[in-house]
């Protein structure tokens, strides 16, 4: 069980990014190009930016530089994710950030001077090219928020520091934090953060799983300090700019490039943390007789129901199912699955120092890259199903739109993703009518799928709320205040049914969504909208599976709402989310009678 160094591990089993650039010769080759063509750009147009026809000649060549330094950004921090601890890929990713964090500054000038401009011109600019529209109407959304050009031009220049907080709290988890083995049963047990996250956590052996736990969260409050110190800095800086750039608070600000309100937002955490709370209790007291446990716990929460039931599955064995599960989508999605295993999209090793947890890049001109680990376990099934759904999702909207039509609101990011798991689990029941089975996947479903986007990360968001409305108030938070808040969160959703370990505060150190602003709410915000047009397309069949294309295929060019109207779902009303709450009680309680026919 312990960890290899990234030198060792099996190429097979690791992503190729020479599909992004054969050489580093290359990639640095367009790291110059860009550079020399952002000097054409400041020569050719700055203080010329007065016509629609200028306007439009400016964005399409930023639109090649902003094409060029996607490519070279993602070459270079997709090999440091994968070993944080080399020291070169740390030493050139930065390098390479602060000749663009430079380009950025110098090219301050196209928002300001067309911002500058009447707001009928910006629009006739919009409406004459399909490509640059989606830009320019962003632009014409900021200009009431935008700094006066030399203001603009030092916080471009300064975008490396305001990464600072990420870049710490990265470093002191994946490079300098060092886990000792702990004991149990008399034996000696390695630890490491993915040994712990993917494995001892569903350990079924209490006493292994929970003695885990206490040496985990022991280890993590050893770098307390230095982790709210980087979280501090971090939400102090985004109260800054909220202010500077003129919103009423952090949360406007934040939720402004989402295109959604504040209605949105608060309506997820409130219905979940009060609706969905008592159905998840009694998940809990279902853990806890299954399992014969002495008490419910903080560390027994990712038990599985029937841990003698967990298929074992390889890379291999994986491809069938995935391929099989997602053949809905069409043949063209079907094909997507055999390329990402064929030409290594996946980057499954178990290696020190590499990110923990999984995501996809999907940069503009190149296919997509997924990082996790594998497991052997169809957990890890659903995982992949599920940044597939990321690399679909940017695979029609790269295709159907210019690069600057693809930026998608993180509101909606999670909804491709997530309904990619839901299709997966439909697929898997309708294989095997066997009681044990259909239990197994509806708590799969339970305890992976919705556990994770509905109560994971939601309970991240509603921790994270408490946290940004003290900085609204022009409060701060340290380390004490961080875990005091944590506890309150977890303490209110499971109440008396499940007791919060010495350490469960420390929860709040895990994640990394707290760098990526308001982020983790739109993880059951998109699931919300997944469950209902999975729904859909379980009903309606093709005409359903067309419009999800649709949508898919829209990228950034519509707001959620708008998007979620297309796949037939309004998400401006309550009834989208109650109706997925009460499906996940139905889930429950169907759980709870398929433990009591099978005993």
């Amino acid at each position: 069980m312990e960890l290899s160094k990234r030198k060792d591990v099996p190429q097979e089993l690791t992503w190729d990014l020479s599909a992004i650039y054969a050489t580093e010769a290359d990639m640095y080759a367009d790291a110059d190009r860009a550079m020399e063509l952002g000097k054409a750009i400041e020569e050719r147009y700055k203080g010329r930016l007065d016509t629609p026809e200028q306007i439009n000649a400016c964005l399409d060549d930023y639109r090649k530089l902003n094409g060029l330094v996607t490519l070279v950004s993602h070459y270079t921090d997709l090999a440091l994710s994968v070993d944080y601890s080399d020291a070169y890929n740390k030493e050139r990713n930065d390098r390479l950030l602060l000749r663009f964090a430079g380009l950025a500054s110098r090219l301050t000038f196209i928002n300001s001077e067309i911002l500058q401009l009447d707001a009928q011109v910006i629009q006739e600019a919009a409406d004459a090219s399909r490509e640059n529209r989606p830009y320019l109407e962003d632009l014409l959304r900021q200009k009431p928020h935008q700094l006066d050009a030399s203001t603009e031009r030092a916080l471009a220049a300064l975008s490396n520091a305001f990464n600072a907080p990420y870049e710490v709290y990265n470093m002191a988890k994946l490079a300098d934090m060092r886990f000792t083995s702990f004991f149990a049963r008399g034996q000696e047990f390695p630890l490491g953060y993915s040994l712990f996250e993917d494995d001892y956590e569903y350990d079924s052996r209490t006493d292994v799983r929970r003695a885990a736990f206490r040496a985990f969260y022991d280890k993590l409050g050893e770098y307390v300090n230095v982790t709210a110190a980087a979280y501090q800095s971090q939400v102090q800086t985004e109260k800054v700019m909220a202010t500077l750039r003129g919103f009423p608070s952090v949360f406007d600000s934040l939720l402004f490039d989402q295109k959604v309100d504040q209605d949105l937002y608060h309506r997820q955490i409130d219905l979940i943390m009060d609706k969905l709370a008592p159905h998840m209790r009694k998940y809990a007291n279902l853990l806890k007789e299954v399992h014969h446990l002495d008490k419910m716990t903080y560390a027994d929460l990712k038990l599985p129901v029937d841990p003698d039931y967990d298929p074992r599955v390889t890379i291999e064995e994986s491809k069938r199912y995935i391929e099989e599960g997602l053949s809905i989508l069409g043949e063209d999605y079907r094909q997507m699955v055999r390329d990402a295993y064929q030409e290594r999209w996946v980057d499954f090793a178990k290696n020190q120092g590499k990110s923990t947890g999984g995501f996809c890049a999907s940069p503009y001109g190149s296919h997509s890259f997924i990082l996790l680990t594998w497991n052997d376990r169809m957990s890890d099934v659903f995982t992949l199903a599920h940044e597939l759904g990321h690399a679909g999702h940017f695979k029609a909207c790269n295709q159907a739109q210019s690069l600057f039509g693809t930026q998608v609101s993180t509101y909606f990011l999670e909804a491709p993703s997530t309904m990619n798991e839901l299709i997966m689990a439909h697929y898997l029941l309708k294989t095997n009518p066997d009681p044990r089975f259909r239990r197994w996947v509806l708590s799969s479903m339970i305890g992976n799928t919705y556990y994770h986007n509905f109560v994971t990360h939601l309970l991240e968001a509603a921790y994270q709320r408490e946290v940004y409305r003290i900085i609204d108030a022009g409060g701060s938070v340290q380390a004490e205040t961080l875990s005091d808040l944590m506890r309150k969160t977890l303490s209110r959703f499971w109440g008396d049914a499940v007791e919060l370990l010495p350490g469960s505060e420390l929860t709040w150190m895990r994640q990394p969504h707290y760098y990526m602003g308001l982020y983790s709410y739109t993880y059951s915000a998109g699931l919300t909208i997944a469950t209902q047009v999975c729904e859909r397309i379980e009903k309606e069949g093709q005409p359903a599976v067309e419009d999800w294309k649709h949508v898919l295929a829209a990228g950034g060019t519509h707001t959620p709402t708008e998007l979620a109207k297309m796949a037939g779902v309004d998400i401006t009303t309550d009834a989208p989310l109650l109706a997925t709450i009460a499906k996940i009680g139905d889930m429950i309680d169907e759980i709870c009678a398929l433990t009591q026919e099978l005993s």
